[in-house]
């Protein structure tokens, strides 16, 4: 089976500031989590993914198709962005069904549609409601609804359990379960490492705009503590690129270890183990921290399309 996400040499920056830097992975199809602290990259490659940001360099091809401005893609993809980006003049029942509308839906269709999606995301009493006046757990399952009324291939959700309450993360939790059980494939971010821990074993760790380590979270746990014959990612070689990284082989540890790119300083042999373990540390150290200031950038939600 191919794989659902191929990134190769992907690169995205704002302005001096670098979101992604030679991305190259791929990832299965199901329910995949990326974790890594505040900054680390996670957001934009969603973006990418989403086809909401067009790459500055490499290429990214998603369900078989490069994302950005595609109309085919958006149809088999639903989008949760983690900025909010609802309309508080409307209930979350007309924003979900004014999105489906975009979508090609007929009317009655559309409100159908929007009515069981708000329904599975637990907005069944507020869905009359002005989004004015929801708490951002009930914004947040507006957006997640939207996401998925439309039944798409593809769930990608930025952070959606951000602004949820204890009962309200083990509800959404569970509906990406459901989801994924279905042959849905999810893509899930999230800095707090438990909560990504608690729907799916397989983590694709970001650090500082790379990828840092891909697999299962007991393979991530071993490689944080593989401290006895610690391996050297070494300095830049005639196969590899300015990032210290071997752009052919990847530096993949066969199939019992994840696969892990250099995140240290150009020309310096960089620890494996301490590199992965900082993140590691890092995403688990935001545990308490559940709510961040998202950058002001434009949500497309869903994209129009004909169907």
């Amino acid at each position: 089976m191919s794989a659902l996400v191929v990134a190769d040499k992907l690169g995205c920056w704002y302005g001096q500031v670098v979101g992604l830097s030679e991305l190259t992975l791929a990832i299965e199809g199901g329910i995949t989590g990326l974790v890594g602290p505040n900054g680390a990259g996670k957001s934009t490659f969603l973006k990418l993914v989403a086809g909401e940001l067009r790459p500055a360099r490499g290429e990214i091809r998603v369900l078989g198709h490069a994302p950005f401005a595609n109309r085919e893609y958006f149809r088999r993809v639903g989008f949760c962005p983690q900025q909010e980006a609802i309309w508080g003049d409307m209930t979350g029942l007309e924003v979900v069904e004014f999105l489906m509308r975009l979508h090609g839906y007929a009317p009655p269709e559309a409100r159908r549609r929007a009515n069981a999606a708000l329904d599975r995301v637990g907005l069944g009493d507020a869905r009359t409601r002005r989004t004015a006046g929801y708490s951002k757990g009930m914004r947040q399952r507006t957006k997640i609804a939207q996401a998925i009324a439309h039944d798409p291939e593809l769930v990608v959700a930025d952070e959606p359990l951000n602004g949820l309450d204890p009962v309200g993360r083990a509800e959404i939790q569970k509906l990406f379960a459901e989801l994924g059980a279905a042959g849905m494939h999810v893509l899930v971010s999230s800095h707090v490492l438990h909560e990504v821990e608690a729907l799916t074993p397989s983590i694709v760790l970001f650090h500082r705009g790379r990828l840092l380590a891909q697999g299962s979270v007991g393979e991530i746990r071993r490689l944080e503590g593989d401290g006895a014959g610690q391996e050297l990612i070494q300095p830049p070689t005639s196969n590899q690129g300015q990032h210290g990284f071997d752009r052919q082989q990847g530096l993949a540890h066969g199939a019992e270890r994840p696969t892990v790119m250099a995140v240290g300083t150009p020309g310096r042999a960089t620890s494996r183990s301490t590199r992965v373990g900082d993140a590691w540390r890092m995403s688990n150290s935001t545990s308490a921290t559940t709510n961040r200031s998202p950058a002001p950038l434009r949500s497309r939600f869903n994209a129009p399309s004909t169907r």
